[in-house]
C-alpha cells in the first residue's frame, strides 16, 4: 500500500551516495535530477506550490536554504510572465497616451533584453547593461525603465522580490544638448512663420501656440468659454491626447492642474476671429470643417518642412514654439515663479532652464573684476605730496583712515609691560 515517502523510498535516497537525503529534497530518477518544493503566495491570491530541479545536491541544498529564509518562489517566474499578469493594473492607473509610450517601450526594448529572466534574477547593474542596448533617445529608455519599475514594484508588494532594483539605476538626462533658450524663435522669426501660414484656421492655431506656451493637446481642448476677453486670460483646463487606438481622449492638463495664461494683444485679432459666432462650448481653434486639430494634422496642413525651411530652422519642433513663449517671458521681465505658473511646470528648476540669466554671467563678472583692479591700480598710483582731501577728490573715495597707534599705560612715566612683554632688565 502506497503511502508517504519514508527516509527508505527510493525518491529520498541520495542514488550516488546511497545516504537519505535531507527534508525537502527528493530524487526524482525520471529527471535524474534533485527536487525541491516550496509553499508561498500565489499570484491570484492564497498560496501556490512550486517545484524547481536541480542537477546537483548542494544546489538544491543552497536553493532550499534560501526559501527557507523567505524567498518566495514566485520569483521565479519570468518576467514576461509577471507583464501579462499584471499589465492590466498598470494600464488602469496611467493615461491612455502612456500606456501606449509604455507598451512599445516593453515590446522593443525591455522585453528583448530582460523578458526571459526570472524576477528575482533581476539586478540593477543587469538593467544598466540592458540600457546600453536600447534604442532611442534619453526619453525612450526612461519609458522602458519606467515601465519596468512599475513592474518590479508590482512584483515587491505582491512579496515576489525583496526590493526593486530598478529603482537604484539612475535614469537618463532629460537634458537635450542644446539648451530650450537656443532652440527658441526671435520675435522677427515669429513674425516670418506667422506671415507664411495662410490667413485662418491654422494660423490663429500656430499663434495660439507661441503666444500662450500652451502644450498642441492643451489648445486642440481649448473652448471659447475658456477665453475672459474682458480680463485678457485664457483658462486652460483640458487636453486631447490620442487613446490606445489613437482617438483623442480629453482629459486634465499634464500637471493635473488649471491655470491661466495671458491673452496679450498680438493674439487677441486671432482669438476673437477663432470665437467669431461659436457658442461658449464650441471649440476655439477647430479645423476648416469644424473638426479637432492637432499638431500633426496641422503641421501637413502647412507644409511644416518647407515652412521651418523658410525661416532657416531646419529642426524646428512644434514644443518650440512653447520654449519660445517661454524665452521671451523671461526676457520680459517675468519673474521665474511666474512663468512657471504660466506654463504649468511641476518644479522651478525646469522653468529656469529657459531663463537668459546665466548666458552673461562672464561678461558680468569680468566687468566687476575689471573695475576693481581698475581701482586698486588707481589708488595704488599716489603723489606724497597730495593731501587725504586731494586724493578724495581725485578719486571720487573718501580716503581711508589709519589705525591710530595705542597709548601705552605707564607708572611714573616707566612704560608698563604688555601681557606678551617681559619688562625690560628682567632675565629669564
Amino acid at each position: 500500500m502506497a503511502g508517504r515517502p519514508t527516509k527508505d523510498t527510493p525518491s529520498r535516497v541520495d542514488p550516488r551516495t546511497g545516504r537519505p537525503l535531507p527534508e525537502g529534497i527528493r530524487w526524482r530518477a525520471d529527471r535524474q535530477r534533485y527536487q525541491i518544493r516550496v509553499v508561498g503566495p500565489s499570484v491570484e491570491g492564497g498560496a501556490a506550490e512550486r517545484s524547481r530541479t536541480f542537477l546537483t545536491l548542494a544546489e538544491a541544498k543552497r536553493e532550499l536554504a534560501k526559501m527557507v529564509a523567505g524567498r518566495n518562489p514566485n520569483g521565479s517566474m519570468t518576467l514576461e510572465q509577471w507583464y501579462d499578469k499584471y499589465w492590466p493594473a498598470i494600464e488602469s492607473s496611467i493615461r491612455p497616451a502612456t500606456a501606449r509610450s509604455y507598451r512599445v517601450a516593453w515590446r522593443l526594448r525591455v522585453k528583448p533584453s530582460l523578458g526571459r529572466h526570472r524576477l528575482d534574477e533581476i539586478t540593477s547593474p543587469m538593467i544598466e547593461s540592458a540600457m546600453v542596448a536600447w534604442s532611442g533617445g534619453a526619453s525612450a529608455k526612461n519609458d522602458a525603465l519606467a515601465v519596468l519599475s512599475r513592474l518590479l514594484d508590482g512584483a515587491r508588494r505582491s512579496r515576489f522580490i525583496d526590493y526593486n532594483p530598478a529603482r537604484e539605476v539612475k535614469r537618463p538626462s532629460m537634458r537635450e544638448s542644446i539648451s530650450p533658450v537656443s532652440r527658441a524663435l526671435t520675435l522677427e522669426q515669429i513674425a516670418t512663420l506667422l506671415d507664411l501660414i495662410p490667413d485662418g484656421v491654422y494660423r490663429r492655431y500656430f499663434a495660439a501656440l507661441v503666444y500662450t506656451g500652451m502644450r498642441a493637446g492643451e489648445a486642440t481642448a481649448l473652448r471659447v468659454g475658456d477665453v475672459d476677453f474682458g480680463r485678457g486670460v485664457i483658462r486652460v483646463s483640458r487636453s486631447l491626447s490620442p487613446g490606445m487606438r489613437g482617438e483623442l481622449i480629453e482629459q486634465s492638463p499634464k500637471s493635473h492642474k488649471s491655470r491661466d495664461v495671458p491673452l496679450i494683444d498680438a493674439l487677441r485679432p486671432y482669438a476673437e476671429a477663432a470665437a467669431r459666432g461659436k457658442r461658449g462650448s464650441d471649440l476655439l481653434f477647430d479645423g476648416p470643417d469644424g473638426g479637432r486639430l492637432t499638431n500633426h494634422n496641422a503641421r501637413r496642413a502647412v507644409n511644416w518642412e518647407e515652412l521651418r525651411e523658410a525661416i532657416g530652422r531646419p529642426d524646428l519642433r512644434i514644443h518650440d514654439l512653447r520654449h519660445t513663449f517661454a524665452t521671451i517671458l523671461f526676457d520680459a521681465g517675468a519673474t521665474a515663479p511666474d512663468v512657471q505658473a504660466t506654463l504649468g511646470h511641476s518644479s522651478l528648476q525646469v522653468t529656469e532652464r529657459y531663463s537668459r540669466a546665466r548666458e552673461g554671467v562672464a561678461i558680468r563678472a569680468g566687468a566687476a573684476l575689471n573695475d576693481a583692479l581698475k581701482r586698486a591700480d588707481e589708488s595704488s598710483v599716489r603723489s606724497p605730496d597730495e593731501t587725504a582731501g586731494q586724493r578724495a577728490a581725485k578719486t571720487g573715495r573718501p580716503e581711508p583712515q589709519m589705525a591710530q597707534p595705542r597709548t601705552r599705560p605707564t607708572i611714573n612715566g616707566t612704560l608698563m609691560a604688555q601681557p606678551h612683554e617681559r619688562p625690560r632688565g628682567m632675565s629669564l
